[in-house]
């Protein structure tokens, strides 16, 4: 048995040393993405989803306002009974 050449099959090029890999100028390249339209509109209706789901059945601001007014007698007139009076029965009704 004949044992041919010593040197590597892929030997080193001059200047290089093992290990060392050609260097990147990180300044040089970007990275960029795009969003579809279609994923913009998923993900706003995944926050509002997320919004309507944390949200309080009873809005305690707006009851609070109410009952103020009811308490105000100068509130409960003939026009805020007809009008009360109208949306209980479109409600009943349609």
């Amino acid at each position: 048995m004949t044992i041919g050449r010593i040197d590597s099959i892929d030997p080193i090029p001059p200047g290089k040393k093992p290990g060392q890999g050609s260097q990147v100028n990180e300044a040089s390249q970007t990275d960029s993405i795009s969003i579809s339209s279609e994923a913009v509109e998923k993900a706003e209706m995944l926050r509002v989803m997320e919004m309507v789901n944390t949200a309080p059945d009873v809005r305690t601001d707006r009851v609070e306002e109410l009952r103020a007014k009811i308490n105000d007698p100068s509130y409960i007139n003939d026009k805020v009974l007809d009008a009360t009076a109208d949306k209980i029965f479109d409600a009943l009704f349609g």
